[in-house]
Formats: C-alpha cells, structure tokens, sequence
C-alpha cells in the first residue's frame, strides 16, 4: 500500500504490514459470523409475555409486557442482562457517593456492568433510530435501578427490572443459585407476531483461553476494546475497574 508515518523503523514497518494482513483475515471472519448470526434458524419462542417493573413516562412505577418493548414498526430487541444485584464473588469497591453507596456490596451494581452501559447510553438513540429496540434488565426493585440511573446520568437507556418474574433466570441471566450473569440476548418478532430468541451471548459458558477474560461482548464493549488498541491493552479482569463516584 505504501503507507508510512513519520520517522517509523523498517522493522516496524514489516512487522505492521504483516499484522495488517490477520487484520483483514479476522475482518472477514467477523463480517462471516455476523453473516451466520443473520442466518440462524428461528430461535424458541418465548414461554410467556413476561411482565417487567419500569418506570413510566410519569416518574411512576408500572409494568410493561416484553411484546411492548417492541415500538411499531419494529421487530428487534436486545436485552442486556445487567448484574444488579453484582455476583457474590465480586469484591470490587462499590460506588463511594450517591443512592448505592449505603447499600451492602453484594446488593449493589457490578462495576463492569455499569461501565456497559456508560457506553451505552449514547450509543443508544441511534440504534433506536436504525429500527432496533434495547434495554438493560436487573434484578434489583425498579426503585433502586431508576435511582442507580438518575445517579449516572442515564437518560436514554430503556431500564427494568426481573424481580417480579423468572425472565433472567429462563434466559440465563441468573444461574441456579440465584447469581446475576451478564447475558446479552437478542430477539425477534416474526411476521407471525410471535417472539422468538433469535441470539444470545452464549460464549460466556465457554471456558476462556488463558489469560482473557470471557469477551462474550467484545465486540459491544467500546472501552476494551480502545485499550485493546495501546502498548498496554485491557487491565487484568480483576483489575477492570473501580467506580468513579
């Protein structure tokens, strides 16, 4: 291609046209599982219109139907499935001012959970605008996730709560022993107007390589992967953050 930048080594050089090259091999195999994720056979449909706590357009608690998530005209919705309350196992410091700091650690958010959706939260009027619908679902009381939000900043983000039903544990957002995981699960409205699971973040069951952590959502988490990007790369998983306020 010919391109050089200011005062490079040849080494550099040669060592980043050869890198360059896998970069394209992993962009085609990206666009390729992109392609078959498209391709997927109809997923199972859903048991039950489960009924969600929200907070209304008024500031009101209220309950909304997973078949109203859908806004018409549309038939896509991604649910994150957020870790509210965090996995027992996660002692990482817990938010140092506003509504969960006086809650006990187990009870409050996950740290990386929240960073999600820090991203999230402007990234989503535009995949709204493109015809999809998101929102992110907890366990905790709806008063507890809205107050977290207001906290945050949160204005975008379509926030509920599972507490009230066996959503997350259905769909493998809460194991056995009632632990939050952080699935990502995807679903469509057929022209039958039944919703069926079209795709979820199942590689988080599998065992990750040595030394990574389980990036079930690497390609969703903006934040990671920028720091895949510098000299450093990501922090350790048990380094991945503490709160910022």
């Amino acid at each position: 291609m010919g391109i050089t930048f200011p005062n490079e080594s040849s080494n550099y050089r040669t060592a980043r046209d050869k890198l360059l090259q896998r970069e394209a091999a992993l962009r085609r195999e990206m666009e390729a599982v992109a392609a078959e994720i498209r391709a997927l056979p109809p997923g199972g449909v859903v048991p039950e219109d489960y009924e969600f706590d929200h907070i209304d357009g008024k500031g009101r608690p209220a309950k909304v139907r997973l078949s109203e998530l859908f806004r018409p005209g549309t038939d896509v919705l991604i649910l994150y499935h957020c870790m509210f309350p965090r996995h027992r196992g996660d002692k990482r410091p817990k938010p140092s001012s506003g509504p969960m700091a006086e809650l006990p650690i187990e009870d409050g958010p996950c740290p990386s959970c929240t960073a999600l959706l820090d991203n999230w939260e402007g990234a989503v009027p535009h995949v709204e605008g493109l015809g999809a619908n998101i929102a992110a679902v907890a366990k905790a009381p709806i008063e507890q996730v809205a107050a977290f939000a207001a906290h945050r900043g949160w204005r975008n983000l379509n926030l509920l709560s599972a507490a009230n039903n066996s959503f997350k544990r259905d769909y493998h957002g809460e194991d056995a022993e009632g632990q939050q995981l952080p699935v990502l699960t995807v679903f469509h409205k057929g022209a039958d107007g039944l919703i069926r699971l079209s795709w979820a973040s199942e590689l988080l069951f599998l065992p990750a390589d040595p030394g990574q952590d389980p990036r079930h959502l690497g390609t969703v988490e903006p934040m990671w992967t920028l720091l895949d990007l510098t000299p450093g790369g990501r922090p350790s998983t048990d380094e991945q953050f503490e709160y910022q306020g």
